[in-house]
């Protein structure tokens, strides 16, 4: 069954509070295989760890019917305001930006708004996931 199109425009609460620490900033380097140097900033893509945090909301909410062993992560982008460091907390709030059918699919454009403790902006994190529900 294709999810509800009523999901497209949808913004969902935002997630806790991520407290971002050298080591876990370390450990996603180390994980991803991308340079860090402690103290600098965190990697381009860190801002995944968040954002994640906010599609997993989207797909366990039983409202929105999307099954996540049925989701392809299409594609991502972000859109840096500032660099990531160490000693940040960030949420995400993500809002469904799009919603489409095709060939039996629900191609599913979402954005998340990753702020800090302040609620400044650091990063808008954009995703294609894309949901094809089981038979």
């Amino acid at each position: 069954m294709p999810v509800d199109p009523s999901l497209s425009g949808r913004t969902f609460p935002p997630t806790a509070a991520y407290d971002v620490t050298e080591d876990r900033i370390a450990a996603f380097a180390a994980s991803t295989g991308t340079p860090y140097q402690a103290g600098g900033p965190a990697p381009a893509t860190f801002p995944i760890v968040v954002a994640f945090g906010a599609m997993q909301a989207l797909m366990s909410d039983p409202e929105v019917g999307i099954e996540l062993h049925h989701v392809v992560h299409g594609q991502q982008k972000f859109v840096h305001e500032r660099p990531v460091r160490a000693g940040d907390a960030l949420r995400a709030e993500l809002s469904v930006t799009g919603l489409r059918q095709i060939g039996g699919a629900d191609i599913i454009s979402t954005s998340s708004a990753i702020t800090d403790a302040d609620g400044q902006l650091v990063c808008t994190a954009e995703a294609t996931l894309v949901h094809k529900a089981g038979a």
